[in-house]
């Protein structure tokens, strides 16, 4: 009987765990297939996962250990003893040894190096040699290549020996002997070659392979790849070192990857959190907390110098009390301009459309953009505020608005760059940088248009 991931089977294992009647659950995680039993650990707490892991068969449980994602794998390899540990890690490619070394706490990475001979880690460090979050660092470097003077039936006789999966053998690297990348084959056009009569099996591959090759070099960051690769639809990008040499791949799953996890980690960012390693719901109420608490400690100083610029006013909102009433709205507009600016920038970013030496050009736009949007609410502000506050009121809170905006708006755009530029993570950066900035200029550009206008 094959079940599905369904809660009630999730509750089931539960109690099987509780009865500790392992045999049972040993019999009936053999009837599921890999991506039913990644689901099932994936539902489950920590604890419960690492116990359903080591009753899996061993060839078995490296496939669900691969498939898993990376916070699940951190935690149960957290869980694992030293012998599994041994065994999993052993059974992962190099790129995932990597991976999950980069991705653990150093403690743990420590314990799994301490557990393995040199020669397993060597095709790791080799990758972790390469800088932080490059495609070196991500990429494979196993791969199947062929020579332009090899034949189709050579190519393919050797593609039928690999083991990889078929991601990696979609697309085939051509090399010189020296390693050098001259072009790229498919495989569906090894098979038709192969397959159609009037074609021959001897034909070379410098005949019909593609010299127009995309390839992303070791130093370029992944996530920028990754993201290309997805866009045009690339099933497999070789990577290059500076001489344009081989020396691996970047399938079009690990693209996906990469990418899902760099969305959900700019996403959670954004939000004023860090990502979550697991489900919310089998995440610990600690996990959660821990997750936010940073980003609130940034955001109480935010409020500190918020309220030291309007004690420096006090005198000025004594005298005219109305001035507070619009105090949140201002700050709101402002940082919500600013983040705006930096949600949009930071995207294009990622996409590639921008780069450092692009800040100028960024900085005069998004002014003119701001410049825009302060006008429109300017006119609306002072359309509302004026009927009841006033004329004077009104045109503060219209002015205010017209410098406020493009303002944010600026520096909400160039952030992100600076942020790049300095090797930190824009969504890092941009967030609590923009909240503080905005809170605190906004309302000295408010108290002083207020100063002027009204005469006090």
């Amino acid at each position: 009987m094959v079940f599905t991931e369904t809660e009630d089977f999730t509750a089931e294992v539960q109690e099987l765990l509780r009865a500790r009647n392992f045999t049972e659950l040993a019999a009936r995680l053999r009837a599921l297939e890999s991506h039913e039993v990644i689901d099932l650990i994936d539902d489950l707490p920590i604890v419960d996962a690492a116990v359903t892991f080591r009753l899996l068969a061993k060839n078995e449980a490296w496939k669900v250990f691969d498939g898993l994602d990376s916070g699940s794998q951190t935690e149960l390899i957290a869980e694992l003893g030293a012998e599994e540990l041994t065994e999993v890690f052993k059974e992962l490619d190099p790129e995932e040894q990597a991976w999950l070394l980069d991705e653990v706490p150093a403690k743990v990475a420590k314990r799994i190096v301490g557990q393995l001979e040199p020669q397993q880690l060597a095709r790791a460090n080799r990758l972790l040699g390469y800088p932080s979050g490059s495609a070196g660092r991500r990429m494979s470097p196993q791969a199947v290549t062929a020579l332009p003077e090899d034949t189709v039936a050579q190519v393919l006789s050797r593609v039928r020996r690999s083991t990889a999966d078929m991601d990696r053998l979609s697309i085939i690297p051509v090399i010189t002997r020296s390693r050098r990348l001259v072009g790229v084959i498919s495989l569906l056009t090894l098979v038709r070659s192969a397959s159609e009569e009037q074609e021959s099996p001897d034909e070379t591959i410098g005949n019909l392979m593609d010299a127009n090759v995309w390839a992303a070099t070791t130093t370029d960051d992944a996530e920028i790849v990754a993201r290309e690769a997805l866009d045009d639809g690339i099933l497999l990008v070789p990577v290059v070192d500076s001489e344009n040499r081989l020396v691996g791949i970047f399938p079009i799953s690990d693209a996906a990857r990469i990418d899902r996890e760099a969305v959900a980690e700019d996403h959670a960012r954004q939000g004023g959190a860090e990502p979550l390693r697991r489900p919310y719901l089998l995440t610990s109420v600690f996990g959660v907390a821990k997750s936010r608490i940073v980003w609130l400690l940034v955001l109480a100083i935010s409020a500190v110098l918020t309220v030291q610029v309007l004690e420096m006013y006090e005198a000025t909102l004594a005298e005219v009390v109305a001035l507070a009433l619009f105090v949140p709205l201002l700050t709101g507009i402002g940082g919500n301009t600013g983040s705006q600016a930096a949600t949009t920038v930071t995207r294009a970013i990622g996409l590639g459309d921008v780069a450092a030496r692009d800040v100028g050009k960024v900085a005069f736009k998004e002014m003119r953009t701001g410049l825009m949007l302060g006008a429109t609410l300017a006119v609306l502000a002072f359309a509302i505020a004026a009927p009841f506050y006033g004329p004077s009121i009104g045109a503060v809170i219209g002015l205010t608005l017209l410098v406020n905006c493009p303002t944010a708006a600026t520096v909400g755009g160039v952030i992100p760059l600076v942020a790049r530029a300095c090797k930190v993570d824009p969504a890092v950066f941009s967030t609590p940088f923009i909240s503080t900035f905005c809170d605190a200029t906004g309302l000295v550009v408010y108290f002083t248009i207020a100063r002027a206008v009204l005469g006090l």
